[in-house]
């Protein structure tokens, strides 16, 4: 059922429908000694600690139209940081068309002054989880990030945003549209928008740089895109120091346990 924007907001009372986007991230690298691998957690743990992403929340925030209501923010030891935002914002008034387009969103500094839309009992939230492996050199970093709200616009309207703000090697994306909304007449509607794919929100120039794969239930609202770089520069994953200073069979190796766990990641299952 295809509905203009008018038709949207002649509602029964509030717009009960919650959409929610979970964007995860992951960014590899390999360390090759404990304090290569220390050194790369102190990294990841400066560039993502709980003020930079609440800063990033915050603008995912803005680009939703939405309120800051309250900021938790929490940096852990040894390593990690999660930030959750509470939102909400005033009844629609007016719904721009563009709110409704499947289309990617804007990026910082690029978003309207103003998106007109109903928040409410709504939140975001991100938290990251470094790690390694035990004792082959893998050390990865992933972020959690959830965009949950009850409106009249699609929080994908974050997306783009989100993938800019983070090196990802693998991205892993899913947004589901739950519970239902009534019309003036009663009718029930279990989507307010028209959908058929989270790549629709992604930019032509990201696309290219990843392969990806789509699992789609559409008539339980529920999208699922995974992605993962296509382009392999040993370089962008060494801590330090640069593929010359390796030799040809380190060269080698190392490859193969980065593509292994990029491929495992991916593909959500060890890989022998």
């Amino acid at each position: 059922m295809s509905l203009t924007p008018q038709q949207r907001i002649e509602l029964h009372g509030f717009n009960n429908l919650t959409k929610s986007l979970s964007f995860n991230m992951y960014d590899i690298c390999y360390t090759r000694t404990r304090s290569e691998r220390e050194a790369y957690l102190k990294y990841i743990d400066e560039q993502y600690n709980a003020d930079r992403l609440t800063k990033i929340l915050k603008n995912v925030s803005d680009i939703i139209g939405a309120h800051v209501l309250n900021v938790a923010k929490q940096d852990y030891e040894p390593q990690g940081a999660s930030v959750t935002l509470l939102v909400s914002e005033g009844p629609v008034s007016q719904a721009p068309k563009e709110v409704f387009e499947e289309s990617p969103g804007p990026l910082p500094g690029g978003f309207p002054g103003s998106v007109v839309m109903h928040l409410d009992k709504s939140h975001i939230t991100v938290h990251t989880y470094p790690e390694y492996h035990p004792d082959e050199g893998i050390s990865t970093f992933r972020a959690d990030i959830d965009v949950s709200t009850c409106g009249e616009i699609s929080p994908l309207k974050a997306l783009n945003y989100l993938i800019y703000s983070f090196d990802t090697d693998i991205m892993i994306m899913d947004y589901r549209v739950r519970g239902f909304t009534r019309d003036i007449h009663g009718h029930k509607l279990f989507i307010d928008h028209d959908i058929n794919s989270i790549q629709n929100y992604i930019p032509d120039d990201v696309k290219a740089q990843f392969d990806m794969i789509d699992v789609n239930i559409y008539q339980e609202n529920i999208f699922h895109t995974k992605c993962k770089l296509k382009q392999f520069d040993l370089n962008n994953y060494l801590f330090g120091y640069k593929e010359e200073e390796l030799k040809l069979e380190d060269r080698i190796f190392i490859t193969e346990k980065l593509t292994q766990e990029m491929n495992e990641i991916f593909y959500g299952k060890n890989i022998k």
